[in-house]
């Protein structure tokens, strides 16, 4: 049987306490034997962006309906501001944003905010709302005028309706162009920087660099590892380079180049842990670039188109998840 927290009369969170939302040994089997999460424990805490990430089917759709309350684990508790994720006074503290979200299209833009609003004690202002989405100019649009962009712009106001503490956002960039989705990038910090707490899912894994505090890695409904953008990126260097113990402290650093160096030489040059071959480049994962350098460039001189990188954290999720 699932074990639910308590759900209390009055829900108040104390000052001092850290933790918003968590997943403690959770567990989902659905009904057709599939096993979505597996003994799967996170946190969330105020004030920080936390990007959830994972292949697909790796469980994180089904850790975030577990945390709005629109499902049930199978074992293991669920908790949202120390309550019960379904409580009525727990949800008025949420805002989603979902992928495949939609909304009446023969509703105005404006119509639609206010709605939202509506169901909220303390909504945000309805200004703040407009320009947090940069909805202005378009307020009086019906829904269904919208193009993408403008669509996935308006969900995310809806999302702000009611000033919420933690706030879901499933891909809340994706038909965005270039310079809307940095102004996304802006607000969401802004939320972070007023104290809310947003659990991002987005396969854009720059964005999930760019602007998450901490990213959680999940895969097969397993936590695979935790940590700021710099030791992810460090621990899936390590995956690839399991003896160094710079890994672990982010001195991994990436070369590529064209070079007439075999890859058995290389490995033999200091710090070199990896070396494989990317078209018409050699990469070099390597614990001394220095040092590394100056001997590549010492034995060949024809060396170019030289490149040198922290690793990415495209390259670590690809090691961490390599199994899937």
């Amino acid at each position: 049987m699932p074990t639910l927290v308590e759900m209390p009369e009055t829900l108040t969170t104390p000052r001092t306490a850290e933790t918003v939302a968590s997943l403690s040994n959770v567990t989902k089997r659905y009904a057709n034997g599939v096993r979505a999460l597996d003994n799967l424990s996170l946190d969330l805490r105020r004030g920080e962006i936390v990007a959830l990430l994972g292949p697909n089917g790796a469980g994180k759709s089904t850790a975030v309906k577990l945390m709005m309350g629109l499902s049930s684990p199978t074992s293991g508790s669920v908790s949202i501001f120390a309550a019960d994720p379904r409580h009525t006074a727990a949800r008025l503290r949420t805002g989603v944003m979902l992928q495949i979200g939609k909304a009446p299209e023969m509703l105005r833009v404006r119509e639609h905010i206010q709605l939202f609003r509506g169901y909220y004690p303390n909504p945000m202002p309805y200004e703040q709302i407009v320009k947090a989405a940069g909805l202005t100019g378009i307020e009086n649009q019906f829904f269904g005028e919208l193009s993408g962009g403008q669509k996935q712009r308006t969900l995310f106001a809806i999302a702000l309706a009611g000033d919420p503490d933690l706030i879901f956002l499933d891909e809340p960039t994706v038909g965005l162009d270039i310079e809307a989705r940095r102004g996304m990038w802006t607000q969401i910090r802004s939320l972070a920087a007023r104290g809310k707490t947003v659990l991002l899912t987005t396969h854009y894994l720059e964005e999930a660099d760019a602007l998450a505090h901490r990213i959680i890695v999940i895969n097969k409904g397993k936590l695979v590892c935790a940590g700021t953008p710099a030791e992810v990126k460090s621990m899936g260097a390590n995956s690839l380079s399991p003896n160094s113990t710079a890994a672990t402290n982010g001195a991994l650093k990436i070369i590529r180049c064209a070079t007439t160096l075999t890859a058995q030489h290389l490995l033999a040059m200091p710090g070199v842990t990896h070396v494989e071959s990317a078209n018409t480049l050699t990469v070099i994962t390597t614990a001394q670039p220095e040092a590394t350098l100056r001997e590549m460039l010492a034995l060949d001189q024809n060396l170019h188109s030289l490149e040198v990188q922290s690793p990415l954290l495209e390259d670590a999720f690809l090691a961490l998840t390599k199994d899937s």
